[in-house]
């Protein structure tokens, strides 16, 4: 069923917008090579009053959704809610109990306090695209999972933009309590490769004691598209998260996803790809914070670049003072498809104990010669080993994961983006 948001909110959430909104004209856009994390990242050409808010969906905003091209295809029987533009579609089911799972907005409204005690508890408005979003957000995403509950089935979350020349502030807010256990796939897709939108998202995920939450996010914008994310997360004693991020659409942007072990025992586990061509930039900044001891962290993201097109990732590894047994490492490693691809790989270390382990490694290269030459003199085509090097570095990510559903869809995923910039 399709329906507007909704436009009741509790005297928290209104108070809270209007803080948001005085704090957003304070605050002056960052500047290229005028702000640490912006070095490589020129958003000058930027002009916010050239979109307007997201309005409401015109016509069947679930035929709009289905229309779009997803990321994830094939999930197993998903819980799916979805956004056009301003408007919710959210297909009915039963949901078990103690499963609360609809928009952020519905949430505010129905379960104020429960919101009120975890928005913005893990993002607060400390920069300008953060406090625009925190006044402006519309619908998002609230799923709540109570104390030992496990989720059995997947959710599929899909925000589209239709409206041309508009700008829409995504919202998500992820609560596992102790011993809670979910799955959550979160796609932002366009209507059409025409489509001149802005995203603004803010991610907010809470893992606690015991629970276990894989959290896979990508987008698919059109190319002429601007997106800003700013996620993060906190996971409790014993809690797992798996986190999963793939970008290959927008012209321009930048992603920043922290996770922070905040419990004995906590274990974090990042994986990231993202594929570019023409004159796409791409710029990922990741962070992996340590802040008890006996905390564990692995990130690995791959990059694959055709044409002109840039990336920038940029990775921190954050051990707090105490938090000893620390094991954390972070590796970003990129392929260059044409002599015009750029990429900028910069890990970092910032240390304040003294019995951890904490490793990285960082690699940019073009296609190795050797291994083409190789499937070549086994009477390959060149274009059919270039694609089958491409797909072994690939491999690596997908591997990361258990076989079955999630390698399956996260594979199809980038192959049909390898296809796309290879021009199969």
């Amino acid at each position: 069923m399709a329906s507007a948001i909704a436009t009741t909110q509790p005297g928290w959430l209104t108070a809270r917008r209007e803080r948001a909104t005085a704090l957003s004209e304070q605050l002056e856009l960052p500047t290229y090579k005028g702000r640490p994390g912006w070095e490589f990242t020129d958003i000058s050409a930027l002009d916010l009053a050239a979109y307007a808010v997201a309005p409401d969906a015109t016509g069947d905003a679930a035929a709009t959704a289905a229309g779009a091209e997803a990321l994830f295809v094939g999930l197993e029987q998903p819980i799916v809610v979805t956004q056009v533009d301003a408007t919710s579609v959210q297909v009915d089911g039963d949901l078990p109990d103690g499963v609360t799972i609809t928009t952020l907005e519905r949430a505010a409204a129905e379960q104020p306090e429960l919101v009120e005690q975890h928005l913005g508890t893990i993002v607060s408005a400390q920069d300008a695209f953060v406090a625009r979003n925190d006044a402006a957000f519309a619908g998002g995403l609230f799923v709540h999972i109570r104390r030992g509950v496990v989720l059995e089935r997947p959710v599929l979350v899909t925000a589209v933009q239709d409206a041309d020349r508009s700008a829409l502030a995504w919202r998500t807010l992820i609560v596992l309590e102790d011993g809670a256990e979910a799955e959550v796939w979160e796609q932002y897709l366009s209507a059409g490769e025409d489509r001149e939108t802005l995203l603004n998202a803010v991610v907010e995920l809470v893992v606690g004691d015991n629970a276990k939450l894989r959290f896979v996010n990508g987008q698919n914008l059109s190319e002429k598209s601007w997106i800003f994310g700013t996620q993060r997360a906190e996971v409790g004693r014993d809690g797992v998260l798996d986190w999963v991020s793939l970008g290959f659409g927008s012209a321009r942007g930048k992603v920043r996803s922290e996770t922070k072990l905040a419990g004995p025992g906590a274990d974090g586990r990042v994986t990231g790809a993202y594929a570019s061509h023409k004159r796409q930039h791409i710029d990922y900044d990741t962070t992996q914070e340590h802040a008890a001891p006996h905390t564990t962290s692995d990130l690995a993201f791959r990059g694959v670049l055709q044409g002109r097109s840039e990336a920038v990732w940029r990775g921190n590894i954050i051990v707090d003072p105490g938090a000893q047994q620390t094991d954390a490492f972070q590796e970003s490693r990129n392929l260059l498809l044409s002599k015009r691809a750029h990429a900028d790989a910069i890990p970092g270390l910032e240390i304040q104990a003294n019995d951890v382990r904490c490793t990285h490694a960082a690699a940019i290269a073009q296609i190795d010669a050797d291994q083409l030459f190789y499937l070549r003199s086994r009477g390959l085509r060149d274009e059919v080993a270039k694609r089958l090097v491409i797909e072994g570095f690939l491999a690596e990510l997908v591997e990361r994961f258990e076989e079955g559903p999630v390698r399956t869809v996260l594979g199809g995923a980038l192959e049909r983006r390898l296809g796309l910039i290879l021009g199969d």
